[in-house]
């Protein structure tokens, strides 16, 4: 891996979704939020591998930005998964310090980009 914090980070999350994936769907035999969970989960460290390979930096901006809304809706899913009991409390407040963590540092990006 390279130093770019967000893109390691994010892919680091990433693996963390793939394998919350994994057990909710063997232990817990829960499908359908588990999806969305993985879809949007993954995508913010495609988007943001992405951005650091944009041709310009409006489209930066825009890979970053799509990353920050797909966080954002990784947390509704993680808040919801939790509030339905597929999840424990200790797996979701390791969980969610990491999606927290990476919607600033991607809040952070687009102000910088945008400012």
């Amino acid at each position: 891996m390279n130093d770019n914090v967000i893109e390691n980070k994010s892919f680091n999350f990433s693996i963390r979704i793939v394998n919350l994936y994994k057990y909710i769907t063997t232990e817990r035999n829960e499908f359908i939020l588990s999806k969305q969970l993985l879809r949007c989960g993954t995508s913010i460290g495609a988007n943001v591998a992405e951005g650091e390979r944009a041709q310009s930096k409006a489209d930066f901006y825009a890979k970053m930005s799509v990353a920050l809304k797909e966080a954002n809706e990784t947390k509704y899913w993680l808040r919801l998964l939790y509030k339905t009991e597929f999840l424990s409390n200790s797996q979701f407040e390791s969980i969610i310090a990491d999606n927290d963590e990476l919607i600033a540092l991607l809040t952070s990006i687009c102000k910088t980009t945008q400012g």
